[in-house]
């Protein structure tokens, strides 16, 4: 542990390109980071108020700093990477992606075998990947087995035996799986030719091969040999079919990789794809684990280094969103239209759907950890100084003024509480004002709930613009509760989100979850609103249509009605059942009015 005081520490620190590390009272690693200028980095950690927590306490913690100074900040990139993941610091990202890729390999033989592997051996063969599943090794074999004959058994086929006949050829030869080269049928030229044209198809390079084929199939036809000629045809179909299906961008587009990002609060997820002549041969995402409040400049950084190392690519060329630090001799694109500008969309997009895979895992495995997520993210998005737990939603309901209504409805950790919805009938206001409506509804339920001494919520959710939200403020002011509990409006038409005293509303992305919670609350608290509005309607027809009955009033109504629970019942009653409720002089009244009708 240093003994020297931390501002000595910092303020000796160069102003050069590097890497700083962080370490606790007991001299245990903390945090590993790179900077351009180490001294104005690491300074700015101990020069300002953070936002997240992990961070305030991570600055907490601090009680010595060690750097390295580097040439250039690609290079503290590169060590950045190496040293997080040989020190693993409690606080950097977590990139979860330990798991063994299935690899091709090549043998290091004479006649070499092609075959599926997770271990690499240091033993001079060649390795092509790793690749992303399983599948897509098979995929990619099953199509070089059906386009070239290789041998599969793991005979020692030096020259001198089999010159001397040391082998025999198996089943494979007779089903046309193998050339025989263990019996001297195929030549090692031939052979390695094959093996040629294998590492450019792996390498999605299909030219070459189609170019040999063609020529062998019109050299076959102008010998009349037209069976072989068709079998040499239905290769290049398969190859032709499988290169179809690869290419999505413009085939001048090669040995290039592209890289897109998309976080939330928690997680990011780096989506790679990896195109040679026009194809993609490779995609794969990253789930990056923050520690603290990362940038998405640094994490695409870091997960660029570690994938690129992981696939060993050797690409020159990056297609990025936003402009990054690399290795020297990489270029760097930040496509704006055309092909290039679709290939970073694609790859935002697999990104995209890999994110709500995890979330849709997520919330059957972990639903705990899919509600902390989702309420840090509605935080973030809606500027909040704390989680909604707790929401209330309200909306008003009215037709053409009549049985104005309103409803409150509460979602507690993103989740409707049915038990704690409520109902209003407006009392105060008269005729169709919304504005006056929504006044009254929020006063009395904040009133209600401080003189009970219940918990307020987080986050109150107004159906409506400007006018609604403002209504809705003047109640929180009377009632001493603005600022003390957030507030927002969201109009229907473009969704858009307004905040109190900003005429610039908000527009979350539609696929958001924060959204998709408010507009559940919106609906919600419509739905439930009309639910009251309809039975209103409903019972005042019902009294109405007794009511007009002379010598029927309100009372008398609702005595009928609980006794027969509806209209048509009463209709259909005889006088005798009339009579034992409302007298002999009602129930005639009622039947014959009844009947006249």
């Amino acid at each position: 542990m240093s003994e020297i005081p931390l501002n000595i520490q910092l303020s000796s620190l160069p102003t050069s390109p590097g890497v700083y590390q962080f370490y606790d009272g007991s001299d245990t690693i903390l945090y590993v980071g790179k900077a351009k200028n180490l001294k104005k980095r690491v300074s700015s950690y101990f020069n300002k108020n953070h936002e997240y927590g992990k961070t305030r306490v991570l600055v907490k913690k601090i009680r010595s700093i060690k750097h390295i100074v580097v040439p250039t900040e690609s290079d503290a990139l590169l060590l950045e990477n190496n040293l997080i993941k040989e020190l693993r610091p409690r606080y950097n990202v977590l990139l979860k992606d330990d798991k063994s890729y299935p690899w091709l390999c090549l043998k290091n033989e004479r006649f070499p075998r092609l075959f599926p592997t997770r271990r690499v051996i240091k033993d001079g063969s060649e390795y092509f990947g790793p690749y992303t599943s399983m599948k897509t090794v098979r995929v990619l074999l099953d199509l070089i087995k059906s386009v070239y004959p290789l041998r599969t058994c793991n005979y020692d086929l030096t020259a001198e035996k089999i010159n001397t006949g040391k082998y025999k050829v198996c089943l494979e030869y007779h089903l046309g799986n193998c050339k025989g080269p263990c019996e001297g049928h195929q030549s090692i030229t031939e052979y390695d030719r094959q093996i040629e044209e294998i590492r450019q198809i792996v390498k999605g390079n299909f030219k070459s091969s189609i170019t040999y084929f063609k020529g062998q199939m019109n050299k076959l036809a102008a010998e009349m040999k037209f069976e072989e000629a068709q079998a040499v045809k239905e290769k290049i179909e398969v190859l032709e079919n499988y290169q179809v299906k690869s290419t999505i961008v413009n085939p001048k587009i090669s040995n290039v990789d592209v890289f897109s990002i998309i976080s939330d609060n928690a997680f990011a997820y780096v989506n790679f794809l990896q195109l040679a002549h026009g194809s993609i041969i490779r995609s794969h995402t990253m789930e990056i684990k923050k520690k603290l409040d990362e940038q998405d400049e640094d994490l695409l950084e870091l997960a660029i280094v570690e994938i690129r190392d992981r696939f060993k690519s050797d690409s020159k060329e990056l297609y990025v969103p936003f402009n990054l630090a690399v290795s020297p001799g990489l270029k760097v694109t930040i496509p704006k239209l055309g092909d290039k500008k679709r290939i970073l969309e694609l790859s935002e997009r697999n990104a995209k759907f890999f994110r709500q895979e995890r979330f849709n895992q997520i919330k059957i495995i972990d639903p705990d950890r899919h509600t902390n997520r989702v309420m840090a993210q509605m935080k973030k998005d809606l500027r909040l100084t704390k989680e909604p737990r707790h929401i209330e939603c309200f909306d008003n309901s009215n037709i053409q003024g009549t049985n104005p209504v309103a409803a409150c409805v509460v979602f507690k950790d993103g989740k409707p509480s049915k038990k704690d919805y409520r109902h209003y009938i407006i009392k105060t206001v008269v005729g169709p004002d919304d504005f006056a409506s929504m006044e009254e509804v929020v006063y009395r339920r904040y009133k209600r709930l401080q003189e009970e001494m219940q918990p307020l919520p987080q986050l109150i959710v107004i159906d409506g613009g400007k006018g609604q939200l403002s209504s809705a403020l003047k109640s929180l002011d009377n009632l001493g509760l603005r600022g003390k509990i957030a507030i927002i409006g969201i109009a229907k038409r473009l969704e858009e989100i307004y905040f109190p005293e900003d005429p610039i509303p908000l527009y979350l992305d539609k696929k958001s979850e924060s959204l998709k919670i408010i507009q559940f609350l919106r609906n919600e608290a419509h739905r439930f609103g009309i639910t009251l509005h309809r039975n209103k309607r409903s019972k005042g027809a019902i009294n109405s249509e007794l009511e007009g009955i002379e010598g029927v009033g309100e009372k008398t109504a609702e005595q009928l009605l609980k006794k027969f629970k509806s209209v048509k019942r009463i209709k259909e009653a005889s006088i005798d059942s009339l009579s034992q409720e409302v007298g002999v002089s009602k129930a005639k009244k009622i039947y014959e009015s009844f009947r006249k009708a």
